[in-house]
């Protein structure tokens, strides 16, 4: 597994720490190019002082692995607003490996384990849930919310505004208040890429 963490110095102790926690997939764990989701995560470390972890797999265990070190071992996990998920996959599914897991197979995976987390896809895939769908992940994994798109990469990727819906967490943790700041500040590129939320 690889593993990076990157934290700045803390400014001021009463300074709240916002972490974001990525699970990437790749077609090989042992390949270790940079990816895009990493570099961008050094920016937000960089330019907004958000710390994260970013984790690669490239099977459905080594994603179930990743959540289980999270929450078992990983002392901040209370501290994680938001779990990135860098994954190919179509509407309702990720792809590990070539194969293909429903959110429904991901939701019992995480049972009960994602509780207040907002978990975030990026535009690598498509997230396109019907109402029961959503619902049912929501309600199996205790998270908060799930956010992505619904249009595919064609060459813009997501990158620079998850970053900017990442950081708007930083300033403001109403969830419904971040996305119509998100919507107000970029307006065209959420039109574009057709950002979702399910809650």
């Amino acid at each position: 597994m690889l593993e990076k963490r990157r934290q700045l110095p803390q400014k001021h102790v009463s300074d709240q720490e916002n972490f974001i926690y990525c699970l990437e997939g790749v077609d090989d764990i042992e390949n270790v190019n940079v990816t895009e989701a990493q570099e961008s995560l050094e920016q937000l470390a960089m330019k907004y002082g958000i710390a994260s972890i970013n984790k690669t797999c490239d099977t459905i265990e080594g994603l179930e692995d990743s959540l289980n070190t999270l929450v078992l071992d990983d002392h901040n996990f209370k501290d994680y607003e938001i779990i990135y998920l860098v994954m190919h996959g179509e509407a309702n599914s990720i792809c590990l490996n070539d194969y293909y897991y429903t959110l429904q197979e991901i939701a019992e995976i995480f049972e009960g384990r994602l509780k207040g987390k907002i978990l975030h896809f990026s535009n690598a895939k498509i997230l396109d849930l019907d109402e029961e769908e959503a619902q049912y992940f929501l309600d199996i994994t205790n998270a908060k919310a799930v956010s992505g798109y619904g249009n595919e990469y064609d060459g813009v990727s997501s990158a620079n505004l998850d970053k900017a819906f990442f950081n708007l967490f930083k300033e403001d943790d109403n969830m419904f208040d971040v996305v119509e700041e998100l919507h107000q500040r970029h307006y065209n590129v959420c039109k574009l890429l057709d950002f979702r939320l399910y809650y």
